[in-house]
Formats: C-alpha cells, structure tokens, sequence
C-alpha cells in the first residue's frame, strides 16, 4: 500500500516581499501633514508681518527732554586748591548755568566710593551720577576746577553741540592721539552722531574739558571708562591715560567721538602745553597750576577773575 508522502520542505526561502499594510496609513496622514506645514507657514507669515505688534516690538530709547539743557559738573578738590579759589570758581559756574537754564552739580571727592582709586576718578563717576539726577538734560559738560567759563555769550548746546555746528568743528580721520595714532576719528561721522567731544594738547587728549550728549551709549561709555580694571592700572595719568586707551581701542566709542580745537571749549594759560588762550575764548584753564601748590591756581587766576566778573556783568 501506498501513501502520499508530506511536500518536502526547500532550503531555500521564499524572497522577502514588503509589507503593504503601512501605505494605508501613510495615505491616511498625508493630509495630517500638510495641514501641519500649511500651519507653520502662516504662522511664520504672521510672525514676520506683525512687525508693529507689541510682542515684536523694540522699545525705543528714552529720548531726553532737555529739561536742563546742559549740566556742567565740577569736581572741588580741597587738597589741590584753596577755599578761596574754589568758591571763585563755583560762582564762575552758577552764573554761567544761570544764564542760560542749565543745572550745575559739584562733586566732592571724599562723595563717592572710589575703592581705593586716585581721586581724579571722581570726574568720571560724577557725570554719572549727573545723568541719574538730571535724566532729561541733552548734554553734561565736564570742566574741571583749574580754570574759568570767559565768555558767558557762547552757549552750548547752539554754538557747540548743535549738529551743523559741531560738524564743521569735527577733525575728520585725524590721528586721536597726537602725533602720529594710527587710530583716527571717523571720516564719515556726522555731527547728529556725535556722543562724546573732546580736544587735545600737545601731551595727547585732554579729560579737561569734554562734553558728553546723553544717552544709553554715554552710560555705557562713562561705565567703561570707570571699569575697575582701568582705575587699578597704573596709570600714569590715572583716568586720562585711561580714556585714551578705551577711545583708541574700542570701536564703539571711537565710532561716536568727534575731536575739535582746543581752544573751543578748552584754551590753556600762557606757558601750558596747549593752545593758548585769546580773548574771546569760551574757557581758560590753568592745568598745571596744582602741581605748583594750592595758592599757584589763585595766583594765576587773578586777572582772568577780573575779567570774567566784567564779561558775565556785562550781559
């Protein structure tokens, strides 16, 4: 008898054959995705376009009133002049502000915390604090005590500062350290731009006499200058050799500095190593009066306080 044998099995398996049953299920979220990608792209389109909206928008920078116009600030050094001087020069500099709306702020140098630092810093720190105290003023102009406002007739922020004006005063790609800095001032700023004003003398940038527009950048330039690490080198000229560093070697402050004559805003005695000063000059000062003793600054003082007393009572 006979039986059927069992199909013998082959060593070889049948090829693999893909399943199909994933094409249902792509087929039915294909729609799922581009619905997807059509909502990311008009969400995209809206982000772009509500450029007005509150939750794209970048705040814009506090525009100052100019409610004063200018604050001069003055640091009154006891140990570096008289009493007698100093009050000279305070009455210098209220009857100046006075005649023309500005505010005056003077610093002392035991008012701030220096933290170790020389005391000339203090001009640094006090235009600081005359942003702080005086928030809606256009400008803080710097005058240190060695010296006089002459004449009371220029005001700043229209024969100075006034963007025309300053445009014509700029020294355009002029060396910023003289003689020979290979940084120089910007060739294309223009007056409107302009955030930090100084001079020079023949020593290289004077921290004299300087006028500062305010700003968020005039904070971030006064911060800089005042930075720890600049007030613990050893300096030769403490902050003045530090703002020549700062202003050669950083972009963004070099990129709103403009540089005019000295005698603008900052003639020097005869025999200083500046510009001398002519009459009708807006200032003189007496820079090296304090290296000589505090009588020498009265002493040299003297005729130009005559004079400064017969302009202001003339106007």
């Amino acid at each position: 008898m006979h039986f059927a044998l069992p199909p013998r099995k082959t060593s070889r398996p049948p090829p693999y054959l893909p399943r199909t049953s994933r094409l249902p299920g792509l087929r039915r979220t294909r729609p799922k995705l581009i619905a997807l990608a059509g909502l990311f792209f008009f969400t995209l389109i809206y982000l772009v376009t509500r450029s007005g909206s509150e939750w794209n928008a970048v705040p814009s920078p506090r525009v100052p009133k100019g409610n004063p116009p200018v604050v001069l600030v003055t640091v009154l050094d006891a140990s570096k002049y008289n009493g007698a001087y100093l009050e000279t020069v305070k009455q210098n500099r209220l009857q100046y502000a006075e005649k023309h709306g500005y505010k005056t702020l003077f610093a002392k140098i035991t008012e701030y915390d220096l933290a170790g630092s020389p005391f000339s810093w203090t001009a640094v720190v006090a235009m600081l604090d005359a942003l702080s105290k005086f928030p809606d003023t256009h400008y803080v102009w710097f005058l240190d005590a060695s010296g006089f406002i002459m004449n009371p007739n220029i005001k700043l922020e229209d024969d100075i500062m006034q963007p025309a004006k300053l445009e014509a005063l700029m020294k355009k790609d002029f060396p910023v350290v003289p003689p020979d800095s290979i940084i120089k001032t910007f060739s294309r700023l223009k007056g409107q731009d302009v955030d930090l004003v100084l001079t020079q003398d023949q020593e290289g940038l004077s921290s004299g006499s300087l006028i500062v527009r305010n700003s968020e950048w005039a904070r971030f330039f006064l911060e800089t200058w005042f930075n720890p690490l600049y007030r613990s080198y050893s300096f030769q000229k403490a902050e003045t050799h530090a703002l020549e560093h700062i202003v050669q070697w950083h972009p963004t402050i070099l990129s709103r500095l403009a540089i005019i004559d000295q005698r603008t805003i900052n003639s020097y005695i005869k025999g200083a190593e500046g510009d001398e000063y002519q009459e009708g000059d807006f200032v003189i000062r007496f820079p090296d009066c304090a290296l000589i003793g505090p009588q020498a600054c009265e002493s040299q003082s003297l005729v130009y306080l005559q004079a400064w007393r017969r302009a202001f009572a003339s106007t």
